[in-house]
């Protein structure tokens, strides 16, 4: 399953619009909702090797935990 291992960041549920017509700022009338499709967005994972207890481990991480120094690289 797509989660971090260390933060527990997962898909977070979301909506796509489908809309139809041309902007008030453009010169219309402004557009319309005509469709929504529900959508997941995904954390970005990497799958590195990471230490853990002093021993090195496999594991999905997000980019957020990498860039932040909540894991330390192998």
């Amino acid at each position: 399953m797509k989660v971090c291992e260390i933060c527990g960041k997962s898909a977070a549920p979301g909506i796509k619009y489908k809309r139809r017509g041309m902007a008030v700022r453009k010169g219309g009338a402004g557009q319309k909702i005509v469709g929504k499709t529900f959508r997941r967005f995904l954390p970005n994972l990497q799958k590195i090797r990471i230490v853990v207890k002093g021993r090195i481990k496999r594991a999905n991480v997000c980019v957020g935990c990498i860039k932040s120094g909540k894991i330390t690289k192998a």
